[in-house]
């Protein structure tokens, strides 16, 4: 017996590595994109656990859903997302002042 491992995909055909690592980078994938979806899900009942206390508070809920619609079909047209930049903007200038 021996403590060395074998190196399976070396003894496989071209064709048969490739889609091997293509299942491999498929999986990882899957798994980063459920990763994902649970710190969201996390984010998302943290921010709706409670009311906003400031101001600085609500506009970061409000940039969270903009950030969010930016990324729908309907936020695609060009004076929606001008209107969403431009938003992002007002809450970034009217935090520094605040600050």
């Amino acid at each position: 017996m021996t403590d060395d491992t074998v190196d399976l995909d070396q003894h496989r055909g071209i064709a048969a590595q490739k889609a091997t690592l293509l299942r491999r980078l498929l999986s990882e994938v899957e798994d980063d994109a459920r990763a994902l979806r649970l710190r969201q899900e996390e984010l998302e009942a943290q921010l709706g656990a409670a009311p906003a206390t400031t101001w600085m508070d609500a506009a970061e809920k409000a940039r969270y859903l903009l950030d969010l619609f930016a990324t729908t079909p309907a936020a695609q047209d060009p004076r929606r997302q001008a209107l969403i930049a431009n938003v992002l903007k007002d809450f970034e200038r009217l935090s520094k002042k605040r600050g």
